[in-house]
């Protein structure tokens, strides 16, 4: 099984610069989608039948909002924490197929000067509190845009970038508690190579430089490890600011 996300800042500007190319020829058996900054309504059943859709869009039109393609239906879907003051802006859906939860997450930035660090590091800690509970159920895959780089590795300037949005202390100490928790970043069980990025500037040429950072993610409860055959970072695939990444799993 082949399950991708991708942070494709806006859905419909995505149709656009050839999504539907990509979806045909990565053939993913599940894609989870963040920022979608659309609601359903707006996009005239343009997917593939082949696919199941499952949205959860932000109340606030043109803003965050996730979907999840599946070509297997779950046998449940649960959208947003269950927290009004987190679920307004459409940034959690979790499907419960037979041996696993699978969760899209887009989580909040926080924002130049960390305007909303306070915010993010309550929604950091929510989120794993939710990711236990169903975690005690069956085991978990969450995956999607964390808005933040665990390690130095995960970005292409730490040191100028220490304390900005996505590399503060307290976010990185919120990725440390996720691993703590019993969860692997599925990228670095299989790639320990520096310059692996996945979301890149607009500004200034970044990705034809690969300045980047890694902010997309897969992590997985280790219940599920060995059945993690490979993980991976489509960089060569454009149409976002983010590229696509993914895992395969065993059946």
């Amino acid at each position: 099984m082949k399950i991708v996300s991708w942070n494709v800042n806006g859905i419909r500007a995505g149709l656009k610069k050839d999504f539907l190319g990509y979806l045909a020829n990565e053939d993913p058996d599940i894609l989870c989608i963040q920022e979608t900054k659309a609601h359903p309504e707006q996009l005239d059943d343009v997917f593939p039948a082949t696919y199941e859709t499952y949205w959860n869009s932000a109340e606030k039109k043109g803003y965050s909002g996730t979907l999840i393609f599946t070509k297997t239906s779950p046998l449940s879907v649960k959208n947003g924490l269950g927290i009004e003051e987190h679920d307004r802006e459409g940034r959690v859906i979790t499907l419960e197929f037979d041996t696993f939860h699978l969760v899209t997450v887009y989580t909040p930035n926080a924002q130049n000067e960390l305007r909303r660090l306070d915010y993010r590091c309550q929604w950091d800690r929510d989120f794993l509190t939710e990711m236990d509970r169903l975690n005690a159920i069956k085991p978990v895959i969450f995956c999607g845009d964390l808005n933040v780089s665990h390690k130095e590795i995960d970005l292409a300037r730490p040191k100028a970038n220490r304390m900005n949005a996505g590399f503060s202390d307290q976010e990185r100490a919120g990725f440390d508690n996720i691993v703590t928790a019993g969860y692997f970043d599925s990228f670095r069980a299989f790639n320990q190579d520096p310059d692996q990025y996945s979301w890149w500037s607009y500004r200034a040429g970044a990705r034809d430089r690969n300045i980047g950072w890694r902010l997309d993610y897969f992590c997985v409860a280790e219940a599920l490890r060995d059945r993690v055959t490979d993980a991976f970072i489509r960089q060569d695939v454009l149409g976002s600011d983010h590229c696509p990444v993914g895992i395969t799993l065993s059946e």
